[in-house]
Formats: C-alpha cells, structure tokens, sequence
C-alpha cells in the first residue's frame, strides 16, 4: 500500500516530538505507557508510537489493556503482541487483527466486572514480555514496550492505573490531556508516594483537536460499533479465498461455514463471571462467542487463550458443539477449556434480510 493509499489520522507537531523522545531514549528497555481521559487519542497514539519505533528497532511490544477497544485483538482480550515493519503498509482505519505472543479471554468490556482478575492478567502479561522479550542475549534483542490503557480515569479506573504504573515501572508515561481538566489525570508523577525512589520520564501532551477557542475536540468513538468491527474482521478471518466486501455476504459465508465437531465431554467449561446452573448450560452456549483455551498451555498457573470461537449449534444426543472460528485445526485440537464471558455476537450477523440466520433456528438444541 502507497503513502498516498493509507489513510492515515492528524498527528500534531507535539505529538510527533513525544514519540520521537521515547524512540530516542537512552533508556533500555523503552517501556512506554500511554494514558488519558476517555476518547483523548490514546490508541492514535500508541499506534503512532509503535510507527516511530520501527523506524529504529525491527520489532516492538505491544501490551493491550484496554478490553474495552483493543488494538490488534477482538474486544475482551488483554494480549502481548509482537509486531514487525509490515504494519506500516496497514490502513488505520480498517482493524488490524493479529496473533498475539500470549494473551487472555477477560470476556467484557470493562475492567470493574472484576478488577482483581483484569490485574493479574496485566500483571501475567508484562512478566511475559520482561521473560522473553526483554532481556537481550545472543539470539535475541530485547524489545521497546509500548502499553496502551483504558480511558477510566477515575473512581476504580484510577486505583487499576496506579497499580499498574507502579507494577510495571515505564522508563516513560506519555500523559494526553484535555481542556477540561477535572476529567484528567492528576499533574506530575501521580502514581508515585513520597517513599518510591523509582523515577520516571513524564511527557505531557493536549489532545490532537481543538475549535477555535482552544478547547479539547473528543474524537467520540461509537464503542458498540467499534466493537462490532473487531469482531467481524476476527471471524472474516475464517473466510478463505473468497472476497467479502459486505456484512451480508460474511452473514452468508459464516452460516455455511463449515463448523469444527468438539466433544463436549472432552471440555471444561469456565463461566467467567457468573454462575450457570448445569441445566442452563446448553442455552447459555448456543449463539454465543467463546475464548479457545488449553489448559495445560500455562504460563504462572494462567492458561492462555488461543482464539474465540462462535458456538453454532449443539447437538445434545451426541454430545457435539459446532464451533466457528479461524484458529486452524491443528490448534483447535488442543482445545480442551472454553471460557464464555459477555461478549456478544454483533447483531448484523445474526441475521440479513431475506436470510434466516441459523444462530436463531428454534432446534439448534434438539435431540434428533
């Protein structure tokens, strides 16, 4: 793709300057934390970031965890991944779907349904990437860290930002402000008590749109729609060798997909954060998304998640799941946990007009 093909946001001069400090850094590792208010440009950018990065380094981390609105994963996902130069030729306004080096199925869109759970999770990650990504040797280099964060800023969303501020020690917080100031974060190293020694480099910077007064424009994202998007590029990935230019034409491919057999007996089913009575079990599996986990896949006793799925239908005199997803074969076979959160199926692939949907068949669950 020519530079004249992508479609890239505005970036301003100050924002150019804030990442070509942190690329120019001395500082090794480069472990670079971005946080602000909600619909500041947090992701814009951290993904710029990532850009300048790969102008002085082959690869970077990128540490996910903003479940609410991912950059490289569908939503519910806190992840790790390694990306290279080729993301440089991809269009920014089009989801980027990657494989990530580990990650987890948090299974919503927001931190507070269990605040414990989302930390260890961020937690299990960045001990990931300090492992193996960021202790040089001789067969690898160690890698420039970037960590994107949600934009709850206050009440719980703040005391989960601190801890981990504090948990991972960034050599640089980059800070996006706006001009309405009792919805930023507080001035200077905010997450530091008088007792820490640890020091940081602080960059602070406004949002990148202001109207004629100066004030902060919000780039006002639709998060549901948002979501939606992310979650339809994953499952188009299940399409191969056919082009597929409109929602109703994935519709279509999908519901005659070929679904995966996966015996229920060979499953262990965690509800993430519920409880499911056994004779509810069925029901609450049907036409729902699934993280793919394998259990003894561990990594500090957490399994990791290898993909999301869509269950099709179950057949309940055998015993069988039908299952969607990209995650190939030879991966899906090691699936033996799957773990059902709150993130849903966008509605506009459950049905298109003129197509019944088989997601809403009224026998998905019968015995014959």
């Amino acid at each position: 793709m020519s530079e004249a093909e992508k479609k890239l946001p505005f970036i301003p001069e100050e924002w150019s300057d804030a990442a070509n400090s942190v690329s120019r850094s001395s500082l090794q590792p480069v472990i670079a934390l971005v946080c602000g208010p909600k619909n500041s440009g947090k992701s814009t950018f951290s993904r710029n970031l990532v850009e300048v990065l790969l102008q002085r380094y082959k690869r970077v981390a990128y540490l996910d965890t903003d479940v609410g609105q991912p950059e490289f994963t569908a939503p519910g996902f806190l992840s790790l991944t390694v990306v290279d130069k080729s993301i440089l030729e991809s269009d920014w306004t089009v989801p980027c779907v990657k494989t990530p080096e580990r990650c987890f199925f948090y299974g919503d869109v927001s931190s507070k349904r269990d605040p414990k759970a989302y930390l260890r999770y961020v937690y299990t990650l960045f001990d990931y990437y300090q492992l193996y990504f960021c202790k040089s040797s001789e067969n690898k280099t160690e890698l420039p860290l970037v960590i994107n964060t949600p934009g709850w800023v206050k009440g719980i969303g703040y005391d989960l930002l601190v801890d981990v501020l504090r948990y991972v020690s960034p050599s640089h917080v980059v800070k996006i402000n706006i001009s309405a100031y009792n919805k930023n974060l507080p001035a200077g190293l905010f997450w530091l008590d008088g007792n820490d020694d640890e020091t940081a480099h602080l960059i602070e910077i406004q949002s990148a749109y202001k109207d004629r007064y100066n004030r902060s424009v919000l780039i006002h994202k639709d998060g549901h729609l948002m979501r939606d998007m992310r979650i339809i590029a994953y499952f188009k990935q299940c399409i191969k060798g056919k082009e597929v230019n409109t929602i109703k034409e994935l519709t279509h491919e999908l519901a005659s997909h070929t679904p995966y057999e996966v015996p229920i007996s060979s499953l262990t089913i965690n509800h993430l954060h519920c409880q499911i009575p056994s004779t509810e079990l069925y029901y609450s599996l049907n036409a729902s998304i699934v993280g793919l986990g394998v259990s003894n896949h561990v990594f500090e006793d957490l399994p990791s998640c290898l993909g999301l799925g869509i269950v099709r239908g179950i057949d309940t005199e055998r015993g069988i799941l039908y299952v969607i997803t990209p995650v190939p074969e030879n991966v899906v076979e090691k699936v033996d946990l799957l773990l059902q959160g709150y993130i849903q199926i966008p509605t506009c692939l459950l049905e298109v007009k003129d197509y019944r949907s088989p997601y809403l068949s009224p026998n998905v669950l019968a015995s014959t």
